[in-house]
């Protein structure tokens, strides 16, 4: 028979009662009732209210946090105007790091030409050093998805300034209008994702407070484009927790053709499958996940395939990041990397083979946890220990890739305290980033003071995937767990007979039976 008959459907919803209530038993949750309050009452009326529930409570919240992120972006959108009487985009005086508003979103509009009506990304190139040594041909230099999205923002742009030009709407700095208006889609794909997030969490839905409050999110949603991948990833999982493979692996897919990293939940995935033998729902997954990653690609791979390979080329040619553990150590100790130094356009063959060994030999480790832990781990847990490990071996950490591991953060480790201090720290990483990148001589931070809380970060994404394998191990230490559920995004998983369960409740029954024999002593002859 299919797994569908002899598994029934978990339930959508839970009554009042079955509900992990925070304020009872997270001690900031309790805390930050009591200008309200204090902790729910023992008779309280829950989850009978016509408007509110902890769904639209966390995305309020987090249109509030998107608010405030926009205005701490907004300052690098301003504009003035020179001596000829030309608007121009404020940018003095090394602005964007002094008020730590810098965004990707801003140079980009013109360095990717998107300010050129005429262009179409991965068909339109570029020079770059021209006449020089470092001349370069260049093409839009992200994912077929993120490029498409860029580009049709500023379409959209250029038709704000036509309609502002008849006086039908307000005018700004094209850069400006284009900023508003990519920030508004992020924002949206950010709200996405605290609505997935809250709707797989079944016991515990305000736990998608920590996704929508997150110190993360306030610094890093509008940084770059990276909450269009992780709306994906978010809402793929939702799709698997209802047991919808194929809808998971179109979203996945999607995920993939914006940033690449969503395809990494098909390790996890594999793994838990293989020992639930859900092999075959996997593969479905799997399958349209690659099929729709393809359906995306090829009509530009096959269109343009210079320009579509740009993306690939230009990560495999890129150095070890500021950000990366291989240059906090070059910096400690005058190593020069694995490959030497590196003229300009050579590309780090033995560091990209190091970043591959290392992920995979970190994949396979995860994979031996998954078969051989005494319990099938949770979906989100490995989910989590796959991207940190991904970003901890990988040569590039930018500052916005952390967005990745919030959602999953959450969904692995549902402790409000320890979240939120991780969530502060690595937003904190900002300001001597920041800092750093304005220089010493511009009374900026020395490059040390960047990579010490680049490893402070480090450290602590460490210790939380160090976590995960505790409770892992120690499933009463969960609070998933602990409050009664198997795994609330697992879909065919959740609740799914474990081989290794079997063989244990086995052996006790064994040893249980063998000994009454025991104490009834030696048989006569």
């Amino acid at each position: 028979m299919s797994d569908q008959t002899t598994q029934p459907e978990a339930p959508l919803s839970l009554t009042p009662g079955e509900r992990v209530i925070p304020s009872w038993n997270e001690p900031l949750a309790a805390a930050a009732t009591r200008p309200i309050g204090g902790p729910l009452g023992e008779h309280a009326a829950v989850g009978r209210h016509w408007f509110w529930s902890p769904q639209r409570v966390g995305l309020l919240l987090a249109c509030l946090a998107l608010l405030l992120s926009w205005f701490g972006k907004a300052s690098c959108i301003q504009q003035y105007t020179d001596d000829s009487g030309t608007h121009q985009l404020d940018w003095r005086a090394g602005r964007p790091f002094v008020a730590m508003c810098y965004s990707d979103i801003v140079p980009l509009y013109s360095s990717e030409r998107l300010n050129d009506p005429d262009t179409f990304p991965y068909v339109t190139s570029w020079t770059e050093d021209a006449g020089t040594a470092k001349e370069t041909t260049r093409y839009m230099e992200y994912p077929v998805a993120t490029g498409l999205f860029q580009w049709i923002n500023a379409k959209l742009t250029e038709a704000w300034l036509s309609v502002a030009e008849a006086g039908w709407l307000p005018g700004a700095l094209p850069v400006a209008v284009y900023f508003n208006i990519s920030a508004l889609w992020l924002a949206l794909a950010w709200l996405v994702t605290v609505w997935a997030t809250g709707r797989s969490l079944k016991r515990r839905p305000w736990d998608a407070a920590l996704v929508a409050i997150s110190p993360l999110a306030l610094v890093h949603v509008f940084t770059n484009f990276d909450a269009i991948a992780t709306a994906f990833t978010a809402t793929a999982l939702l799709a698997w927790a209802r047991r919808r493979p194929e809808v998971a692996g179109f979203l996945l897919g999607l995920g993939a053709a914006a940033k690449l990293y969503p395809l990494f939940l098909l390790i996890p995935l594999f793994f838990l499958c293989l020992r639930a033998g859900k092999v075959r729902q996997w593969a479905l997954t799997a399958g349209l996940a690659a099929a729709t990653f393809v359906v995306v690609n090829v009509p530009f791979a096959l269109a343009a395939p210079t320009g579509w390979w740009e993306f690939f080329r230009l990560n495999t040619m890129r150095p070890m990041d500021p950000d990366s553990l291989y240059n906090v150590i070059s910096h400690l100790s005058g190593w020069a990397g694995f490959d030497g130094k590196l003229t300009a356009g050579q590309t780090p063959v033995v560091l990209n083979t190091v970043v591959a060994v290392l992920f995979l030999a970190a994949c396979a480790g995860i994979g031996y946890v998954a078969l051989k832990a005494p319990r099938r781990p949770r979906l989100g847990q490995l989910a989590f220990l796959v991207v940190a490990a991904f970003l901890l071996t990988n040569k590039v950490w930018s500052p916005q890739y952390s967005l990745w591991l919030v959602p999953l953060a959450v969904l692995a480790i549902p402790r409000w305290r320890l979240l939120l201090g991780w969530m502060i720290l690595d937003a904190f990483v900002w300001a001597p980033r920041m800092m750093y990148y304005l220089g010493v001589d511009n009374k900026g931070l020395p490059e040390d003071w960047f990579l010490g809380a680049v490893v402070v970060r480090d450290l602590a994404v460490v210790g939380l995937c160090a976590l995960v394998i505790r409770e892992i191990y120690q499933p009463r230490r969960d609070p998933v767990r602990a409050a009664g559920d198997d795994d609330p995004i697992g879909g065919f998983l959740d609740g799914a007979p474990d081989p290794a369960d079997r063989r244990s409740a086995s052996l006790s029954a064994s040893s249980r039976a063998a000994e009454p024999s025991k104490a009834a002593g030696p048989p006569s002859g």
